[in-house]
């Protein structure tokens, strides 16, 4: 446990039937960059989160990835008076470099974690197979995670889900703080590239908007032009992402 305390950031999964304040725990999933745990809920039960797990999930101090956090937060919330904090969620993330890509324009619909590891980090279908398992795995038992011992493939399902939570985290971070990165590029060249005479012109006091920064708008806007060529509105205007993202003639 202090191992993982001692990280500033680590990727977390859990599993269970129902995830939520209805539902069962079974399984808690941590992953730092060298080391995998699983913690036993079923097991072990609340005394698992009492022996430091509680401390981890609420630290302000260490950054916790995450695909999709509403249900575990809730089953934490409310079955074990544990309040989930400093999230970083690779869902949401996915969702606002979407928006923007297309100059501010929502999908249709969130992303499976499958999607996601396919869309950023481009994996191959092979890759990203252990998802499909565990899908299957479920259908075939809702109570497949409650299991003992679990099978050594499950046991591998479960690692391999938050290992690449943490390479999806950081590909999402630079795809979101792209526009950031260009626009101080922008400020850093605004004065060191013109002449000295333009200077004389501007005010040290001056807060209008600045032209380097104002290009985001017209950015914006292009992207907003070239996202309505390349995916279908639907009803909501929302576009319509992956099967259904290619223009059509009139609207869903």
């Amino acid at each position: 446990m202090m191992h993982i305390k001692n990280q500033r950031v680590c990727s977390i999964a859990a599993e269970g039937v129902h995830l939520c304040r209805h539902g069962k725990l079974s399984w808690v999933q941590v992953a730092t960059k060298c080391q995998v745990f699983l913690f036993d809920v079923f097991v072990l039960g609340a005394q698992v989160f009492k022996n430091g797990l509680q401390m981890i999930l609420e630290d302000q101090n260490i950054l916790k990835v995450i695909h999709d956090c509403r249900w575990l937060s809730d089953c934490l919330f409310h079955q074990y008076g544990i309040v989930l904090s400093n999230v970083f969620d690779t869902q949401v993330a996915d969702i606002l470099r979407f928006s923007m890509e297309t100059g501010g324009y929502l999908p249709h619909r969130i992303s499976t974690l499958q999607e996601c590891l396919m869309r950023y980090l481009r994996l191959p279908d092979k890759c990203v197979s252990f998802l499909e398992s565990k899908e299957q795995a479920m259908e075939e038992d809702p109570e497949v995670w409650f299991v003992r011992p679990l099978p050594p493939v499950l046991l591998n399902i479960l690692a391999l889900e938050t290992v690449y939570l943490l390479r999806l985290r950081l590909l999402l971070f630079d795809e979101i703080m792209s526009d950031l990165s260009t626009l101080v590029d922008s400020y850093l060249n605004a004065f060191r590239q013109g002449s000295a005479d333009s200077l004389g012109s501007i005010k040290l006091s001056s807060m209008e908007l600045p032209e380097e920064l104002r290009q985001l708008a017209d950015l914006y806007n292009i992207r907003r032009k070239t996202a309505v060529q390349k995916f279908q509105l639907n009803e909501e205007g929302f576009l319509i992402r992956n099967g259904g993202n290619k223009k059509k003639k009139g609207r869903e």
